[in-house]
């Protein structure tokens, strides 16, 4: 085999939509991107719009619900060079699938992913995991389920009686968000037994493809009026999911880890001070 550079790093997306994108071009500059995406379609014009614009990009096919495939993954990563930044942005939202596929890839595929890629990270590498203000705004869960969502092992996940009850994908996108921060949360340690870090971001409402479709569904009126009553009355843009991801990923966050960071424009903060009104919110749905 041909010893690989000593100085070549590699930054491993997972999701190759419009954040998947923006992180690329915020921090891909001087490494090899790695994307990787179910939709081949998708993933070839993401590649080619990066390519385009001078980024060195390796492509791969991936399906985080299963182990082998993210495997694979980082098996070809670490092939690559050195694996110095991972950035799992891949996901389906309510309006997109049914309980039981949001839970496939937003909860299980998370961990796979946060499993595979703790096994090859490098020394002082990080992880950001892309998960949502949704998992801050459920109701809390009993102590319990926390705890299993922290130590199940990955593959057994989706066979915990909580996973069984979720009525419709609404509600099972909020618990696998929720699950996502935990998750990250318990893999601190793992990561940091290899000198490396991670963490989760939890956008608010984003103006991708993903959450305009969201904008323009059942809940899109409960959506909007949570963003003109937040502090800063806008949607957010992939590139403000960007640069908080480029300060998890540097070395300023070299002292955090475990942490979930809100990129949400106030949402949160206005629905647990008050100052949005919750019940007149769901009442515009």
């Amino acid at each position: 085999m041909t010893a690989r550079p000593v100085s070549s790093e590699v930054l491993v997306i997972i999701g190759a939509g419009g954040m998947g994108l923006a992180v690329a071009r915020r921090v891909g500059a001087g490494r090899t991107i790695v994307l990787a995406d179910v939709n081949k379609a998708g993933l070839e014009t993401a590649a080619a719009a990066l390519s385009g614009d001078g980024h060195q990009v390796q492509t791969r096919e991936v399906d985080v619900t299963s182990r082998s495939s993210v495997a694979a993954l980082a098996e070809m990563a670490e092939g690559t060079g050195r694996v110095t930044a991972v950035v799992h942005t891949a996901g389906l939202s309510p309006q997109q699938a049914s309980a039981e596929a949001v839970l496939a890839v937003d909860l299980l595929g998370v961990a796979l992913s946060i499993d595979e890629f703790g096994r090859i990270i490098e020394p002082g590498g990080a992880g950001v995991v892309i998960a949502s203000m949704s998992g801050h705004m459920q109701p809390a869960l009993d102590p319990e389920i926390e705890r299993q969502l922290a130590t199940t092992p990955a593959d057994e996940l989706l066979s915990l009686d909580v996973c069984s009850s979720m009525p419709h994908s609404g509600l099972a996108y909020a618990f696998a968000k929720r699950a996502n921060q935990i998750r990250v949360a318990a893999a601190a340690k793992v990561w940091g037994e290899r000198g490396a870090r991670i963490n989760s971001i939890s956008p608010g409402v984003i103006s991708t493809a993903m959450g305009r479709q969201e904008l323009g569904g059942e809940s899109g009126g409960f959506m909007q009026a949570l963003l003109d009553n937040a502090a800063l009355q806008r949607i957010g843009t992939p590139e403000d999911i960007a640069a908080a991801t480029e300060f998890l990923l540097g070395p300023s966050a070299g002292y955090i880890t475990g942490i979930d960071l809100l990129v949400d424009g106030g949402v949160v903060a206005g629905v647990q001070s008050g100052t949005i009104d919750l019940a007149k919110a769901l009442a515009g749905r």
